[in-house]
């Protein structure tokens, strides 16, 4: 069953794979400063839409403005919403338009909208489209007309699944009506809308798993004005209808707040609840007398924006003349959750002393100027340079800075904290040749039992078992060591073709892992199978991971290239443009 946990809490695919675009009206959408080639197929698709409404006699497009309000609809959402869906299915879009007015009334939050849909296999010499009419399987293939298709066409898992299944069949020889209908069986399309707020994706998506669905594709989308659109496409559901579906949802939903006030609270061991209190003015944290690290905001000088989210800012600036990083938290998103999120930053960070961990110098726990105060890491991001700059890393090199994860990493696990969120962008670089592991927002405590079961993370990185809201622990920061180790390695996002959501499910249901490069140094290659395995106890814990690291660090050498780089200024002059 996959009930996948939420993208929240990333600097670069947060919620999801949820996007918001900044668009312009459609007479100027050509003169779009962003993405003009992405804003020329949007326009094309809403007058599309809006020709075959017309064509049809739709009652609601002869309405008058109804032009204008069909083009509002495209332009609140981002520009993939109209990349991906399906121009024959018109009347999708008026559904859509319609849910996301009716989430606007909290009465009616989330919006449900339920039907039947068929998920044909892709067209090839092998497919149901070429069956002889009076073969056994001729009621299967009818049945492809019976229901429509999803509402997004960019679905890869989902003709996956058709095509695995036309290969099972071709495979078994079997050519009975059975044997077809797998993958003409109808699945439901589920579309939610509601106001878009943190967790609301995980909050749907166990929704889902809690009634026995299973999630075999998705699509979320969040509006320039705070709301959220999340198609999911499912199996599971034993009836052929769509009303007692609707009604176990609507079931479901009521409960939504109470698992919400459960998991906030449940990867945080009582003890720890005790030290940790709210109030509306101030977020206290436990201190003692040899651990001083409140911060007076008036001792703070900021200087340049170095980078701004969803929840907060982080600046570069200084702290008695020390050169600090300064993360701010924006003071109209501070909620309960946040306040929850920034205590346990703190209260994990300030105990923490290492090396290859980002150094703790302090915090301002009085709202509204919640912030905390690191060191400032002069190298960036592995994220940002891999990614955004192009840059590579030579072998000695990312050796290297593998080890100096795998040693931050087994630190902490060893003191039982378990990261959840690692990824390159919470990978930082200084200029002393030293990679960092930051960002410990979601990070836990682990609980005494040795597993959790709250969900976080980054799709791309995120562990199959934390996808499932299975019961986890620190194995599954190994899992993601596997990924950022295999970023490293190629200087590729992972699972760039598909979405974030796209990716999870591959992840636990096709067993989806990042291709390794053949040239790969092959104990190199042998440690990624190992650390991203299914099974968390067959992955290897970070102390042995250091040792293998090491290891093949003396096989490969130091073979003098590494030493002519290192004098000619030091780690960021190993890493060469593309």
């Amino acid at each position: 069953m996959v009930d996948m946990a939420m993208e929240e809490g990333g600097s670069n695919e947060s919620c999801g794979s949820r996007v918001n675009e900044n668009t312009t009206s459609p007479g100027s959408v050509l003169q779009g400063r962003q993405h003009p080639q992405r804003m020329q197929q949007k326009l094309e698709v809403y007058n599309e839409i809006l020709r075959r409404l017309k064509e049809t006699n739709h009652e609601e497009a002869n309405l008058p403005g109804f032009d204008d309000q069909l083009w509002t609809h495209f332009n609140r959402l981002p520009a993939r919403y109209a990349l991906d869906v399906k121009v024959e299915r018109a009347e999708d879009v008026l559904m859509h338009k319609r849910l996301l007015h009716l989430a606007h009334d909290p009465a009616n939050r989330p919006a449900i909208e339920v039907r039947l849909v068929q998920v044909h296999p892709t067209s090839d010499d092998n497919s149901a489209d070429f069956i002889l009419p009076d073969s056994p399987s001729k009621e299967a293939a009818q049945r492809k007309s019976i229901h429509p298709p999803p509402a997004f066409g960019s679905s890869p898992n989902l003709e996956a699944l058709a095509l695995e299944a036309n290969k099972f069949d071709d495979q078994d020889g079997d050519n009975s009506v059975h044997a077809n209908s797998k993958f003409f069986k109808p699945m439901h399309e589920i579309t939610f809308s509601s106001d878009d707020k943190p967790k609301l994706l995980s909050q749907l998506t166990s929704l889902l798993a809690h009634i026995g669905l299973n999630i075999q594709e998705a699509h979320a989308f969040s509006t320039l004005d705070g709301y959220s659109l999340d198609v999911f496409v499912v199996d599971g559901w034993p009836y052929e209808e769509t009303e007692q579906l609707r009604t176990a949802l609507e079931k479901e939903v009521i409960k939504i707040e109470a698992w919400s006030n459960h998991r906030s609270s449940s990867p945080t061991s009582d003890h720890e609840k005790s030290k940790i209190k709210y109030d509306p003015d101030h977020v206290a944290i436990p201190n003692d007398v040899t651990d001083v690290w409140e911060i007076d905001p008036k001792h703070l000088k900021f200087e340049n924006k170095v980078a701004s989210g969803s929840y907060g800012d982080l600046y570069k600036g200084t702290y008695y003349s020390q050169e600090v990083a300064i993360k701010i938290l924006k003071p109209e998103r501070v909620n309960s959750d946040l306040q929850k999120e920034f205590a346990q930053e703190v209260y994990i960070m300030r105990k923490v002393r290492h090396k290859n961990v980002v150094q703790f110098i302090g915090a301002c726990t009085k709202l509204p100027s919640l912030c905390i105060v690191t060191e400032f890491m002069s190298g960036g991001s592995v994220y940002d340079y891999l990614h955004k700059q192009r840059g590579v890393f030579k072998l000695p090199t990312l050796l290297k800075a593998a080890i100096d994860v795998s040693k931050g990493m087994n630190y902490l696990h060893q003191n039982n904290i378990i990261h959840r969120d690692l990824k390159a962008a919470n990978l930082l670089m200084d200029e002393n040749e030293v990679v960092k592991v930051a960002d410990f927002g979601v990070a836990r405590v682990k609980a005494q039992t040795g597993v959790m079961t709250a969900e976080t993370g980054t799709y791309r990185w995120m562990a199959p078992e934390v996808i499932e809201h299975k019961p986890y622990d620190h194995k599954a920061d190994v899992f993601s060591f596997g990924i950022v180790l295999w970023e490293l390695l190629t200087g590729k996002l992972p699972y760039e073709y598909l979405t974030p959501l796209q990716a999870a499910v591959g992840v636990v249901q096709k067993g989806l892992r990042p291709t390794i490069p053949k040239n790969t140094q092959p104990k190199l290659a042998e440690l990624l199978e190992k650390t991203w395995k299914q099974d968390p106890a067959l992955r290897p814990d970070f102390s042995e991971i250091t040792e293998i690291l090491q290891q093949i660090a003396k096989e490969v050498g130091d073979d003098g290239e590494c030493r002519k780089e290192k004098s000619s200024g030091g780690f960021l002059s190993v890493l060469r443009r593309k």
